[in-house]
């Protein structure tokens, strides 16, 4: 078996707000590739920069954490939304628990900021970062909760095509992963 990593993705915290309701997560503006590195029982933080994606106002705090349910990389239609847009996806089972966590405190503390004072915010340029098992406890601590060092279990067996030959824009869990 395969060691558990830990993520943190970029995204604004009313995009993340939107993930945690449906249980998945997207990468850079919908991107594919950076997902195929995130496995099942991978644990994940979000950190925002903003509060709304194209606006001004900081948010810089971590807005969501959880565990990736399974191995699926899916891509979602919302051409409803943005004529065109289907983006990639996984599924993530997040701590409903957790609060927002301002990063400010936990500069001195997180590997990958931990040297860099007055460039902390170079690290979240690509928008996913690998970073280790003390940094997303840390992580977890501040937003108020602990998270399982069980890996989630892995279905790579299910489809998520439609009859249609359209992708779901939000597949449905497992039946012993019924959203929380």
């Amino acid at each position: 078996m395969e060691e558990r990593s830990n993520w943190v993705a970029v995204a604004s915290a009313d995009h993340v707000s939107r993930g945690r309701e449906l249980g998945i997560m997207q990468v850079g503006h919908g991107k594919g590739a950076p997902l195929k590195r995130i496995r099942a029982g991978d644990r994940i933080a979000y950190y925002s920069p903003v509060h709304k994606l194209g606006e001004k106002e900081p948010c810089q705090a971590f807005t969501a954490i959880g565990t990736v349910r399974d191995e699926l990389v899916y891509q979602a239609d919302m051409s409803d939304m943005a004529e065109g847009f289907k983006p990639f996806r996984k599924n993530v089972d997040y701590d409903r628990q957790a609060h927002p966590a301002p990063i400010h405190p936990l500069l001195t503390e997180l590997s990958f900021t931990r040297d860099r004072a007055r460039n902390w915010g170079y690290a979240f340029r690509f928008g996913l970062i690998k970073v280790t098992d003390a940094d997303m406890d840390a992580i977890a601590r501040a937003m108020g909760v602990k998270l399982s060092d069980r890996p989630a279990p892995s279905h790579p067996g299910l489809s998520m095509a439609a009859p249609s030959g359209r992708h779901l824009e939000h597949p449905p869990a497992p039946p012993d992963h019924a959203p929380r």
